[in-house]
């Protein structure tokens, strides 16, 4: 091959490849010289302070709000340490007394205090402990904690003890957790002292104003009452205010309030107090009716199961008497369970033979949207329209009722899907023909020894009502806001009525605040009767 001439040849190469390598050496020998004087270093403070092992430059280093839970999680920071020590410290301290060691319990519990007066203070000033402050007294927990176990406290006998004082705690937990919904019940049981008030005011009112008398007998006896090309809705309560944000909610999204007819019925207490506000406030000129169930003779212990058992001793003592037994569930007992007004939502018919269908709602709901075109709503025969709630498994009817019991197994699906009394339209007709009232009083007698269910009026509804219920669609009734922090804000804009089931009731201190406004809104505030006894 010709070589090719000297003017096409690839010029030659410099070799700088001995002073590139000579200088990547120096490199490599300054960084490993730096390496050891750091590591030296190190393994110095290390020696110096072998239990604190932490790096001090977070000390020097200025903290805005610190968060002390992530602090304490910190497994790099000293209140972390100092968290666990006195943890070990703490039950030192009980089997020290349990063992008559009277003097390492004091230093232990000296030590504990210091430790918690540290932690508070830090955690009041948003900044880490430091390394001098945490110093004395990781040493000090540290030499006593030695002591305790030179003591000859060893873990077979720390397990044994903490064990018995685990059991101790459980027991009392438990106590505590029946005792806090005791304490839970009777607050969701007792009327606030403003409701209180506004119902002794209005009390006077009906005693002292006739004309109040006069102008209630006017209205008892008015056509509209009867008229079945009105809409009608029932509430049974003895909670004024709560039926006033009822009334109020529903006349104030209607198209047409004048054509709205709302049936109460109250018991002799509230009675005089109802008709006073009812009869002295306009709500969009909608017709209201206020009966006392006492005045309903036919619902007497020859008729009702109900009304028979309130006069039973049995049932006199396990609803109204103190019961020292543990047991029982507080919810079990509660009176409401067995109250006429609570179960006259059976006897619908009875009370309005002429009507042909109402919309019945509880005194615990809150009307949003328009609700006349629910008496348009075809129930395909069946006598109740109410929203299912089985998206859970345990609101299905085992849930509810017995089924171990062959009287429920044999007649009744122990998946059929259960339902929500709140929201009700009950086609009368429908009711009377399929005789639900009667079926409702044979469950009622099959339950005297609550062998069927425990409480309330859903399960026996839900045997009454089986296979006459129509499912509506789930946004004219959403529950929960009595007992549900977490409800979609989405589900409660589009909802018809919100209820507020569960010991959360909007009138009272332990309503949920995230809620509290939806039903405020509703009260009439300018009521001077309202003003005196909300402010007094």
């Amino acid at each position: 091959m010709r070589r090719r001439p000297a003017d096409y040849r690839r010029p030659v190469r410099k070799r700088y490849s001995c002073w590139i390598w000579s200088l990547l050496g120096l490199i490599s020998i300054a960084g490993f010289l730096l390496f050891v004087v750091h590591h030296n270093q190190t393994h110095e403070d290390r020696v110096e302070h072998p239990i604190l092992d932490k790096n001090e430059v977070n000390d020097r280093v200025a903290h805005e709000r610190l968060n002390y839970t992530e602090e304490l999680l910190n497994v790099n920071s000293y209140a972390r340490q100092l968290a666990e020590q006195m943890t070990l410290a703490k039950a030192y301290v009980i089997i020290a007394k349990e063992h008559n060691n009277l003097h390492l319990a004091w230093e232990l519990s000296s030590k504990i205090r210091s430790c918690q007066l540290l932690l508070s203070k830090a955690a009041m000033r948003e900044e880490p402990i430091t390394l001098n402050e945490a110093e004395p007294i990781i040493k000090g927990l540290s030499s006593l904690i030695i002591k305790a176990q030179e003591a000859h406290y060893d873990i077979a006998t720390t397990i044994i003890t903490m064990k018995s004082h685990i059991q101790a705690l459980e027991e009392r937990a438990s106590a505590a957790t029946v005792q806090s919904t005791v304490f839970g019940q009777l607050a969701a049981e007792a009327l606030p002292k403003n409701l209180h008030c506004l119902h002794v005011k209005l009390t006077a009112d009906w005693i002292e104003n006739k004309s109040l008398k006069e102008l209630a007998n006017e209205k008892r006896n008015s056509p509209r009452l009867l008229d079945n090309n009105l809409y009608h809705f029932c509430v049974f309560s003895d909670n004024l205010v709560a039926v006033s944000v009822v009334i109020n909610s529903t006349v104030s999204n209607a198209d047409h309030p004048k054509q709205l007819v709302f049936h109460i019925v109250t018991n002799g207490v509230n009675y005089g107090a109802m008709q006073a506000w009812f009869l002295s406030n306009d709500f969009k000129g909608s017709t209201i009716e206020v009966q006392n169930i006492e005045d309903f003779t036919w619902l007497n212990a020859s008729y009702s199961p109900i009304a028979k058992q309130l006069l039973e001793k049995v049932s006199q003592a396990y609803y109204f008497e103190e019961s020292l037994d543990m047991k029982i569930e507080p919810k079990f007992r509660n009176p409401k369970h067995i109250s006429l007004l609570n179960h006259l939502r059976f006897y619908i018919p009875e009370i309005y033979p002429q009507l042909e269908k109402v919309v019945f709602l509880d005194d615990d709901v809150v009307v949003q949207k328009e609700l006349t075109s629910l008496f348009s709503l075809d129930l395909h025969g069946n006598v109740n329209g109410a929203v299912e709630t089985c998206l859970e498994a345990f609101h299905r009817y085992y849930k509810y009722l017995n089924f171990s019991n062959p009287i429920i197994s044999s007649k009744f699906d122990p998946q059929a899907c259960g339902w929500a009394f709140g929201v009700n339209v009950f086609d009368l007709i429908a009711w009377r023909k399929a005789n639900v009232t009667d079926r409702y009083h044979y469950w009622q007698l099959q339950n005297v020894d609550r062998s069927l269910w425990k409480l309330g009026t859903l399960p026996p509804g839900l045997l009454a009502f089986y296979g006459l219920t129509e499912p509506l669609d789930r946004r004219w009734h959403v529950l929960g806001l009595g007992y549900d922090l977490n409800i979609d804000n989405r589900l409660i804009e589009t909802a018809a009525v919100i209820h507020f089931n569960g010991n959360m009731k909007p009138w009272l201190k332990l309503a949920f605040g995230r809620y509290k406004p939806l039903w405020e809104r509703y009260v009439n505030e300018s009521h001077p009767y309202l003003q005196y006894c909300f402010t007094s």
